[in-house]
């Protein structure tokens, strides 16, 4: 089977795993990836990216020239497209920019121009009810006409498709997966010692962006209502609230007990996890209903919780977006926003060891079976296999 993927996703090295275990899965698949030559991320990123060919047997990543450098919607290829397609006549072309993407409805009529008689596939993230008016009406339900399956990081992607028409075939899988090796259960006794942690304290931690929806204040609030005298508040990233947190810190007396650390490189990210004795992703939906407003978010799957489950962490999240669906009952779940639900839910952890050992091997028997990049490549592979054979999935 041979399968092309276009995202500006793979531009980064690290997200390339997942298509690169599928290109090893059996013997006859091959993986071409293509990716923008040039891409401007934007947001802390905000330096123009130019990835290189990587040919790897199976699996190969090349640039190619783009119009529009830092917009997923606008993203699309120069000619130099189509002599990829001619060559390596795909019987799969997924295209991971949304329903409404120019590159999406590119890939589409390419694929016909040219006669490839590949099935049409596109993946989104896309979580809140919208209204398009014309003329990206008619772009979405040109490519929903034509598109063969639909991969969606999450189920509400899935539902608000169906609402706009999509009537096709439709998986709900992440992205991208968990690397098992890296985030896996270790021992940081040296980096409790530097960050202050003793024996006896139970580490409540936090990893993402300092921002008023991924529901911070919320864990802020929560844990300064605490009455245990042996627990410390881990908080890794950065973000427009540290300050903000470190004053509420203060202000309700618990500073000492809050431990800030800036962004780390990806690879030592699972060293703090490790010593966390509860991961929290307390994520708050930001969203106008009435207006159907586009400028929203709520969580569309939250990676961190994958993570920390791998790592053999006991999760808590909130009912916001995807994030019930990832933990299923391999964690513990309160009302976004509710600082003293959370609350509880920490204590219960805090004063049932025997909860928590159980729920950590919970979360990583879901990790290990759901949500590693083999098991990912797999179920991808399963549904490209379903569409070729015209199979109802």
């Amino acid at each position: 089977m041979k399968i092309l993927v276009a995202s500006h996703t793979y531009i980064v090295e690290l997200n390339c795993q997942k298509l690169r275990v599928l290109a090893n899965l059996e013997p006859k698949t091959e993986v071409v990836v293509i990716v923008p030559q040039k891409w401007k991320p934007g947001g802390v990123q905000n330096k123009l990216i130019e990835p290189q060919l990587r040919l790897e047997g199976n699996f190969r990543l090349i640039p190619i020239p783009n119009f529009s450098h830092n917009n997923q919607a606008l993203l699309t290829f120069k000619t130099e497209i189509i002599n990829i397609l001619r060559e390596f006549k795909p019987h799969i072309i997924q295209v991971e920019q949304g329903a409404k993407s120019l590159g999406y409805a590119q890939l589409i009529t390419l694929n016909k121009m040219l006669d490839l008689k590949a099935k049409n596939v596109f993946f989104t993230w896309w979580n809140l009810p919208y209204i398009t008016k014309f003329p990206i009406s008619w772009l979405e339900a040109y490519n929903l006409k034509n598109t063969d399956g639909l991969i969606s990081g999450n189920q509400d992607g899935v539902d608000i498709l169906r609402e706009h028409g999509y009537r096709g075939v439709a998986k709900v899988l992440p992205q991208l997966g968990v690397d098992e090796k890296l985030f896996s259960p270790k021992s940081q006794p040296q980096l409790k010692k530097e960050l202050g942690i003793s024996a006896d304290d139970f580490v409540i931690g936090f990893v993402g962006r300092f921002v008023q929806e991924k529901g911070i204040l919320t864990l802020l609030k929560a844990t300064a209502g605490l009455t245990s005298n042996s627990w410390k508040l881990l908080l890794l990233g950065r973000g427009q609230l540290q300050e903000t947190i470190i004053y509420e810190a203060r202000r309700r007396g618990i500073e000492e007990r809050l431990i800030l650390v800036e962004s780390v490189p990806h690879d030592r990210v699972p060293d703090y996890i490790n010593i966390m004795d509860t991961l929290v992703l307390p994520s708050e939906t930001n969203y106008d209903v009435k207006t159907l407003t586009a400028v929203g978010w709520k969580e569309q799957f939250g990676h961190v919780l994958i993570e920390a489950m791998a790592c053999k962490v006991p999760v808590i999240g909130s009912d916001s977006g995807e994030i019930p669906h990832v933990i299923s009952e391999a964690g513990l779940i309160f009302p976004e926003g509710d600082e003293t639900a959370l609350r509880e839910c920490i204590k219960k952890l805090m004063q049932r060891p025997q909860l928590q050992e159980e729920l950590a091997s919970r979360g990583y028997e879901r990790v290990m079976s759901d949500y590693t990049n083999k098991a990912l490549a797999t179920n991808q592979l399963e549904f490209y296999k379903q569409l070729l054979a015209c199979v109802k999935v």
